[in-house]
């Protein structure tokens, strides 16, 4: 049986960014009155978590660290499938930056117990500085893949593990215990079923405090951060439609002419 953790994020809803805020003191997001969503690349590292789960006969866990408010998002990832659900909520974690962040869910683990695997998305959306899993990797002192695009389980009980680099792709053979940040091409999400998302309702989600980690305060939220955030710039996308005129075989030439210039083929 294996025991896998999946590290979940929420993160601001792409369709509000129009309306974070700096704090001008703290140099941290405002996030408050302003929805959020699971991590995208997290929920590719979920779906990761589920079919090993489902032919390994394991258990996922949740993991995750955000105020109360996000427990809706948790309540969600339970729906795709997994077992159980922690959150980390204290006044003394906000403000904390991807180091901060590390030492808070490796502790986090570390209290959870024993696992084979911890599945991360590669990057989070609001902050894309794919620090975090690697860092966790480090305090745990196991082995951590980044950018990984598949992963196929061996008879011996390793991981076949594709991970995309700079030329190409690569692919590793992988003993447990493990992590693996996982990126959109590892696989395709499945959709919450109404029997999980009635499941869900009925679970339990643990909530612990740092007086459950017994952290130094000194090592988190704003105090444990060397790190501060300089600014933050949402760039509205803008698009410029553009008519073609002409016969089918005129719109055709005229559209493969736009398409090569972009660069897209």
């Amino acid at each position: 049986m294996e025991r896998i953790i999946v590290c979940v994020k929420p993160a601001p809803d792409p369709r509000e960014w129009d309306r974070l805020r700096m704090d001008p003191v703290t140099r941290t997001l405002i996030r408050e009155g302003i929805p959020s969503v699971i991590n995208p690349l997290d929920k590719h590292a979920l779906e990761a978590a589920l079919e090993i789960k489902e032919a390994r006969n394991g258990e996922v866990a949740l993991l995750s660290m955000a105020p109360e408010s996000a427990l809706p998002v948790l309540r969600e990832a339970l729906a795709m499938g997994a077992d159980r659900a922690v959150l980390l909520s204290d006044h003394a974690f906000a403000g904390s930056d991807t180091l901060a962040t590390s030492r808070i869910l490796a502790a986090a683990i570390r209290r959870l117990g024993s696992f084979d695997l911890i599945c991360c998305g590669n990057f989070t959306l609001d902050g894309s500085t794919a620090q975090v899993p690697s860092q966790i990797a480090e305090l745990l002192v196991i082995p951590n893949i980044m950018h990984v695009t598949g992963i196929e389980l061996l008879e011996d009980g390793r991981l076949a593990v594709t991970q995309k680099i700079e030329q190409g792709w690569v692919k590793l053979a992988a003993a447990l215990p493990l992590l693996l940040s996982l990126t959109k091409e590892a696989n395709k999400p499945r959709f919450s079923s109404f029997l999980g998302i009635l499941a869900a309702e009925t679970r339990p989600i643990v909530v612990w405090t740092n007086a459950d980690l017994n952290l130094d305060p000194q090592l988190i939220g704003l105090q444990g951060s060397p790190t501060r955030m300089a600014d933050v710039q949402v760039i509205p996308k803008t698009r410029q439609g553009r008519r073609l005129q002409g016969t089918p075989e005129e719109l055709a030439r005229q559209l493969a002419e736009q398409i090569h210039r972009w660069g897209v083929i």
